[in-house]
């Protein structure tokens, strides 16, 4: 097991697009098994490459009450979103103590490549389209903040200085 140290706002590496996964190989699968070690231990409902410093489109989503059941996903591609918005709180390991409101489709079809390089398409609702949402912003160099307004984004920004002293 290998928990991944999670790179501190404001990172520039956090503002960065990821680039492309060409090939499952085992190097991207080991890869994939540190990011799901280091969900589970913060812990959370999913987490992308970059946010521990990897510029790849890689993330993992496991919104399951039992956990385990973790996906997998390279280069995710959101095809369809339904029109009806959820609202759900939102965190980052890269920006310790605060959180915000976050209102985001409540379904999303996603397209991507899983374990086996196999080109998969499949349907997240509730929590896990939230979280897959969330990681498809961080592998395109956006934080959960970016979409608040400007003075909501400000206060959480100073309020995380504050909370890291």
């Amino acid at each position: 097991m290998t928990v991944r140290r999670c790179i501190p706002w404001p990172d520039r590496r956090l503002r960065t697009q990821a680039q492309p996964v060409e090939a499952i190989t085992e190097e991207i699968r080991a890869l994939w098994d540190d990011m799901i070690d280091t969900m589970e231990a913060m812990p959370g409902v999913g987490l992308a490459a970059p946010q521990i410093g990897v510029l790849l489109r890689l993330a993992v989503v496991d919104g399951s009450t039992q956990r385990g059941k973790a996906v997998r996903l390279a280069n995710p591609e959101i095809l369809h979103a339904s029109v009806e918005f959820r609202d759900h709180d939102e965190a980052s390991p890269n920006l310790p103590g605060v959180s915000a409101r976050i209102s985001r489709p409540r379904a999303v079809t996603v397209r991507y490549l899983d374990e086996h390089g196999t080109i998969n398409r499949r349907d997240f609702v509730g929590i896990e389209a939230t979280s897959v949402q969330h990681q498809i912003d961080h592998l395109n160099g956006r934080m959960y903040f970016d979409n608040l307004s400007k003075v909501k984004r400000d206060m959480l920004l100073r309020k995380a200085k504050k909370a890291a002293g």
